[in-house]
């Protein structure tokens, strides 16, 4: 599997984390998320998949929470590592994300999650604004394969 960011550290003990996140294109534009706060960054909708939860009951879920919208036809697309350090948990974690296409359907609600915005913008604006290095890439490979 491929791995993005920084190599683990040694002599750090990782939690195995699985993180589900959405690619969600209309057109040429991507709907993404405007984590504000703590991180004040640009981020693909998703994240962990909870204890006793599916990946794609987890992808539904996190995207209603940090977007408000509904989604359709999830298929996955990447899959990658990386080992950051989650300060909201205080945890080291090896985080294994799973990048799905969904179509967006429609918005349900304000984004659930605080100081989570639901932002519109060109998936070629996406594909460098984005925090996350393979979500960046997943991005990019998305345009270059005309999906």
């Amino acid at each position: 599997m491929r791995r993005f960011g920084q190599p683990p550290a040694k002599g750090t003990t990782y939690r195995r984390r699985p993180g589900v996140y959405a690619i969600l294109a209309r057109g040429p534009d991507a709907l993404v998320t405007y984590q504000a706060g703590r991180h004040n960054e640009y981020q693909l909708p998703g994240g962990g998949v909870d204890p006793g939860e599916s990946p794609l009951w987890a992808l539904h879920r996190e995207v209603r929470e940090e977007t408000g919208w509904r989604i359709a036809r999830p298929r996955v697309w990447r899959r990658f590592k990386r080992f950051v350090f989650m300060p909201e948990y205080d945890l080291w974690a090896e985080k294994i994300c799973t990048i799905y296409i969904a179509t967006p359907v429609r918005p349900l609600h304000a984004p659930l999650e605080p100081d989570h915005s639901a932002i519109w913008m060109t998936l070629s604006d996406a594909a460098m604004a984005l925090a996350v290095s393979g979500d960046r890439s997943a991005v990019r490979d998305f345009i270059s394969a005309g999906t």
